[in-house]
């Protein structure tokens, strides 16, 4: 069962716990914001849903909340930085941040972060990157826990790739991870006792399967795309590892935990490439054109992001929805 809790409320309770574990007032502020625009955005599965995991990390000594991102390398429009096994959230949103740096001085701006954390909700920085009018691009690998196609066990990461682009009547925001659904999503339908609404992953004999249980035993994620999604899956963590310097994901998948990930933040300004005077003209015409698609009975044609302001809007008013479970779980943290 959900339930609604007003904005406020969360973010005083989430301060509150943060500063227990030595988050500084800037970190604590900054990851209580990212927490709690992932559930009022619609995805809750990476927002509040993970904060008690994130908790756990914390205690396991897994995420170091004093640690801090340090630049190693620089070359032009190109900086790699060690994250130290900071906050994800935080570690992110200052790789995004310095990415959007030098794009609006040089165009472009590419940051590549090793021995970071699981950055909770990949398409806040995407969005973070749209909201500065900026495109942007970003990726990381993580644990292996999708099978390569034709496999019968996890050694591919499901791998989330965002890609951003500003657009003054609403941002078009994709998020989506290599697996058909993100562990999170999966979690979330095995709590309400749900099946996934489509085959989500392989059962032990290799069947697809509806079932959240059975697929997140084995680990045995479905790739989006089938064999496709298996390869993006690899290319991105090699881009990632090679970029950053960190761990693949099998490398990481030997440390037993998910953590000491790569990760990867392109941003491009329009303005500084000349792109600015049509673009607004040339995405809306993109869209305007998706919408005349005619649809299947009972169906409605988006672009991605598309809801995501609107239920924003009316979360924020109503409160954000938190299943009681989750809550109460985060409530005896204080």
């Amino acid at each position: 069962m959900e339930i609604r809790v007003p904005v406020e409320r969360i973010k005083d309770t989430l301060l509150e716990i943060l500063g227990k574990f030595h988050f500084s007032p800037r970190k604590a502020e900054l990851c209580s914001k990212l927490f709690i625009q992932s559930s009022l955005d619609g995805v809750p599965s990476h927002g509040l849903d993970r904060f008690p995991v994130f908790i756990e990390m914390i205690k396991k000594g897994l995420v170091k909340p004093s640690a801090d991102p340090e630049l190693v390398f620089s070359f032009g429009v190109f900086e790699r930085w060690n994250g130290h096994l900071g906050p994800g959230p935080s570690n992110a949103f200052q790789s995004m941040e310095r990415a959007i740096e030098l794009s609006k001085k040089l165009g472009l701006g590419l940051v590549a972060l090793e021995s970071t954390n699981h950055w909770m909700r990949a398409g806040n920085y995407g969005l973070q990157a749209a909201e500065a009018g900026c495109i942007g691009i970003c990726f990381t690998n993580t644990k292996p826990n999708m099978p390569a196609w034709g496999g019968s066990e996890p050694k591919l990461g499901n791998n989330p790739l965002v890609i951003a682009i500003p657009r003054e009547k609403g941002h078009v925001v994709l998020d989506m991870a290599m697996s058909q659904f993100s562990y999170g999503k999966m979690n979330t339908y095995l709590r309400r006792g749900e099946e996934m609404p489509f085959e989500a992953g392989f059962e032990a004999t290799g069947k697809l399967s509806k079932s959240p249980a059975e697929i997140i035993e084995k680990e045995l994620a479905l790739p989006v795309g089938l064999w496709k999604g298996a390869g993006l899956s690899m290319l991105l963590d090699m881009l990632a590892s090679l970029l950053s310097g960190g761990l693949s994901t099998h490398e990481v998948g030997k440390r037993g935990e998910e953590y000491a990930l790569s990760q990867v933040f392109l941003c491009l300004d329009p303005v500084k490439l000349g792109m600015d005077q049509w673009a607004d003209q040339k995405l809306d015409g993109i869209i305007d054109d998706l919408k005349q698609s005619p649809v299947f009975e009972g169906q409605v044609v988006r672009y991605p992001g598309e809801r995501m302001m609107d239920l924003r809007k009316q979360n924020i008013e109503l409160g954000v929805p938190v299943h009681t479970d989750v809550w109460e779980k985060i409530v005896k943290m204080l």
